[in-house]
């Protein structure tokens, strides 16, 4: 069987900008070195394979142009938009599996919101904060000027850096191989990289993220870096908030911009579950 690749930008702000994903539907019975290819081919961020579910609404298995990851807020969000497009999903609750186990989907209005359960917050060391600084073209006490990077885990992980203003978040000069290679030894997906000053005014970060490791060399949208910004907002810079506005996408060349909304449930003080959730568009298929 021929599969197409349906594209998809996620993440939309205003209707305009977003993160492409690939979206291909009726995966039954393809192997995971297929899928793969095809994610290589299709050489968007981000690609979803829809197939049949026996525990879930669908499941889903995502790829990057690289390597395989168990889970995709932007591609997310795409394969649920073609599947409400089609008729298959209405408004409400869903769910989809993944190779890391089910995760809940909530449908309102043209959004869609995927769950996410926060695991750890981990500062990292002063040998690696330099590390990061150095591949990011940064002084080392420029990473820690607001507060020490943590590795933050919803799911997957990734590291997570505030500096305190969006010319800072301008001028990185990101050097790929190295954090590429501090990706792999940390164990995440890639750098997010936050400030608090935003473009929209009445939103809560601006945000760059890069992943040379997964062959993200940086991408408009991130859905999974979303939820690792927002427990370390709340957790590890104090802004106690169950409701942000990410914006991300705005200072890439070329530019794409991205809004993505971020709910929080908050037990004992901790979050312990994330919402996080955005508009798509559908491009071509």
């Amino acid at each position: 069987m021929n599969h197409s690749v349906k594209l998809i930008s996620s993440f939309v702000d205003n209707g305009v900008g977003g993160n492409p994903a690939g979206v291909v539907l009726q995966a039954d019975g393809m192997a995971e070195a297929e899928m793969q290819r095809l994610a290589s081919i299709a050489g968007y961020p981000e690609t979803a394979f829809v197939s049949h579910s026996d525990i879930a609404t669908v499941k889903l298995d995502f790829f990057t142009p690289t390597k395989r990851i168990p889970h995709c807020g932007h591609a997310t969000v795409a394969a649920f938009s073609v599947l409400a497009q089609q008729g298959k999903v209405g408004q409400g609750a869903h769910s989809k599996e993944t190779i890391d186990g089910p995760r809940h989907i909530r449908i309102e209005g043209d959004k869609a919101y995927l769950e996410q359960i926060r695991r750890h917050v981990t500062p990292i060391t002063a040998e690696q904060q330099a590390a990061a600084a150095h591949a990011l073209g940064l002084e080392a006490e420029q990473v820690n000027a607001l507060a020490t990077p943590h590795v933050a885990n919803v799911g997957v992980s990734f590291l997570v850096i505030a500096l305190p203003t969006m010319g800072n978040l301008r001028s990185l000069r990101p050097d790929r191989e190295s954090i590429a290679t501090l990706s792999e030894a940390l164990g995440v997906i890639g750098f997010y990289v936050i400030s608090p000053e935003t473009e929209v005014s009445g939103r809560t970060i601006s945000a760059r993220m890069f992943a040379p490791y997964y062959g993200i060399d940086e991408e408009s949208a991130t859905g999974m870096g979303a939820g690792c910004a927002s427990i370390y907002l709340y957790e590890v810079l104090g802004h106690k908030s169950e409701h942000y506005l990410i914006e991300q996408g705005r200072l890439m060349t070329p530019r794409s911009p991205s809004l993505i909304e971020a709910e929080l449930e908050v037990t004992d003080g901790l979050p312990h579950r994330l919402w996080i959730g955005g508009v798509a568009k559908i491009l071509e298929g």
